[in-house]
């Protein structure tokens, strides 16, 4: 009797063989079992399009035996090196939302680090944004993840520079969890800079992706990738923004799949937030000014009653208190001697300074700051 293959190692096969996000590969795998479509394009018989990937991956004439030497024996054997387990639909650590693709769902996920996908998933929320991140939109974005960390939910991202970076780092100084949906293998750190931060976050949360081992992170996976960012959660925030930034094709998958979607504003004089206010205007996504008004309206609450009446000093982080009482009201201070008296480092002072401006509290004179006159 021959050799056989089971729905998971058909899965791993296909993987490797197809262009992730591929309806056209997914419809078959749905209609036929995965099983039957990696017999199909072995035998050469697969009437799946060029376009899948298949046809220029798989030789005419390879048989079951090569397959397996050639793709899942070593795919299992990285798995195990790097500490990786393979995800597919129907089994416990699967996220059911994910469903929600229909044909364009993965055809299975590498899941690496301690948590469970689908338990941390089930209270979960995109956090993305620019890569060119201002110091407004950071700042945004590391409180942001550090209120959903601290009231149980997941911060779920892309492992990039930018925003992405300090949602993941806030969540996990904070001591959540955090789910990064890289682009490339889970065995490739991508950016090779965010090593020590991707290593982090697998203590307590999870590396996914759906790309092989070893692939690089290309253009067209991070545009693939942003529909699992975006079905994985049950809302998605875009911090920060340009008009042509990848983090708005996640909202648009987001709003195809009918979740949640918000945005930060930020002034109208920066580029960087422009993408957001586009998408509030023209797009119905929620404005949203604090973390509170983010949670509420993904657990289907109206924010709280005064949120309206709040003063911008009531919704600022302890950071951006302490500088705001060590910034001098008539004559300019440097930014050393403001960050000296509020205790504070100079990167943290200058992007407390960055969010306090963007509200209005305190202007730049010349090589200092002073609070806003009205």
């Amino acid at each position: 009797m021959g050799r056989v293959i089971d729905d998971r190692d058909a899965r791993m096969l296909l993987s490797q063989w197809c262009e992730a996000g591929d309806r056209a590969v997914g419809h078959r795998v749905r209609e036929r079992g995965a099983v039957v479509v990696a017999e199909e394009i072995l035998a050469g018989s697969s009437p799946l399009p060029a376009s899948a990937g298949a046809a220029g991956r798989v030789p005419a004439g390879t048989s079951l035996d090569q397959a397996l030497a050639r793709w899942l024996a070593p795919t299992q054997s990285t798995a195990s090196r790097c500490g990786a387990r393979y995800v597919i639909p129907g089994e416990g650590e699967w996220p059911t939302q994910l469903d929600d693709l229909g044909d364009g769902a993965p055809l299975g996920l590498w899941v690496a680090g301690a948590g469970n996908l689908r338990l941390l998933a089930l209270r979960s929320l995109s956090v993305v944004g620019a890569r060119s991140a201002t110091a407004y939109g950071e700042l945004v974005a590391r409180e942001l993840a550090a209120h959903l960390a601290e009231n149980g939910w997941l911060t779920v991202s892309g492992g990039a520079f930018g925003i992405d970076a300090a949602a993941h780092r806030a969540a996990v100084a904070a001591g959540g969890a955090t789910a990064c949906v890289l682009a490339g293998g889970v065995d490739v750190p991508y950016p090779r800079s965010h090593a020590d931060l991707l290593a982090r976050i697998r203590e307590s949360g999870v590396l996914v992706s759906e790309a092989p081992f070893g692939a690089a992170a290309m253009r067209h996976r991070f545009l693939s990738r942003n529909r699992i960012i975006a079905a994985l959660s049950r809302g998605t925030v875009l911090v920060e923004a340009a008009v042509r930034s990848g983090g708005r094709s996640t909202v648009r998958e987001a709003r195809l799949l009918n979740r949640v979607v918000m945005a930060f504003p930020g002034p109208v004089t920066s580029p960087m937030s422009a993408g957001c206010h586009v998408v509030i205007r023209d797009e119905g996504v929620h404005l949203v000014t604090s973390p509170r008004e983010v949670v509420s309206l993904v657990e289907g609450r109206m924010p709280p009653a005064d949120e309206g009446r709040r003063e911008p000093v009531d919704e600022l982080g302890w950071r951006e208190k302490r500088v705001l009482d060590s910034v001098p009201v008539r004559s300019p201070a440097p930014l050393g001697s403001i960050a000296r008296i509020a205790g504070l480092g100079l990167t943290d002072a200058m992007s407390a300074l960055g969010m306090l401006d963007a509200l209005g509290l305190v202007e730049r004179r010349g090589d200092g700051w002073t609070l806003r006159r009205e």
